[in-house]
């Protein structure tokens, strides 16, 4: 599928990854429509898009809330005419062990509210959910061509601290699988489910890590560096143009996963 003038959907596209997905896409002639929660990042990104010549727009959405989600998704076939691409980047982590105990005594002294495995489930698993499911019913209806990616992680292989996000990207991994057994079944042709799985990005929160915290981390990266977020942009262009790439999560982590 060609770029140029189709219609994407980025949530959580005015910061992190999703923004650099974002502007890297409207370098090629797509039309953006981001979700975000921050109303400040969004003017900022929408205007720099802008400034650069591109097309964008943007709606308040905590993907997590069913309604912001179809309002996203109707106000972009509404500006647009169309939904051809979704990213759901919008995620959020909150690590902790879920049970800790005294080092002493051996019993547990503290674990997991579940407010706090929850919330991350909410915004990673439910959010996503929500948003593909929004996206591909109004891609089958319209007609509209196009792929749904799913953001998953190096982490869904089960990272100690992570029980929350660990288990959301697990199955983010899975939906592309799933989707494509689907719409096989039900004849929906012309919609493309993959997924990606990024290893640790250069996003701003990585950059500003303690230097010797951010040592160790790519002491474990066989390629010896962050990954770069224009590099996942890339594979997220070279997914839309391949039209053979269906219903697999590829993962772009340097090695990560290989070298644990």
């Amino acid at each position: 599928m060609d770029l140029k003038d189709k219609v994407v959907v980025i949530t959580g596209g005015a910061n992190g990854i999703g923004e650099a997905v974002a502007k890297d896409l409207a370098k090629e002639g797509m039309k953006i429509s981001i979700g975000d929660i921050s109303e400040e990042n969004i003017e900022r990104v929408v205007k720099e898009i802008k400034k650069a010549g591109g097309e964008a727009i943007g709606t308040v959405c905590n993907v997590a809330e069913e309604s912001q989600v179809a309002e996203l998704m109707d106000r972009t076939v509404k500006e647009f005419g169309a939904i051809n691409v979704v990213f759901p980047s919008a995620g959020i982590i909150r690590d902790g062990l879920m049970l800790s105990t005294d080092r002493e005594t051996g019993k547990v002294v503290k674990k997991m509210s579940l407010d706090a495995f929850k919330l991350v489930v909410d915004v990673n698993l439910t959010g996503t959910f929500l948003t593909i499911r929004e996206a591909a019913e109004r891609m089958i209806n319209g007609g509209f061509k196009g792929i749904l990616f799913t953001v998953s992680s190096v982490n869904r292989v089960g990272v100690a601290g992570q029980i929350n996000y660990s288990s959301t990207k697990a199955a983010t991994a899975i939906m592309p699988q799933v989707l494509c057994n689907e719409f096989f079944k039900r004849n929906i042709k012309g919609i493309r489910a993959v997924g990606i799985a990024p290893g640790f990005v250069a996003t701003p929160i990585l950059r500003g890590m303690n230097p010797k915290a951010l040592e160790g981390i790519l002491k474990t990266v066989p390629i010896g560096r962050l990954i770069e977020p224009e590099e996942i942009s890339e594979l997220v262009k070279f997914c839309i143009k391949n039209e053979a790439i269906h219903g697999v999560t590829i993962d772009i982590n340097g090695g990560l996963r290989q070298g644990n």
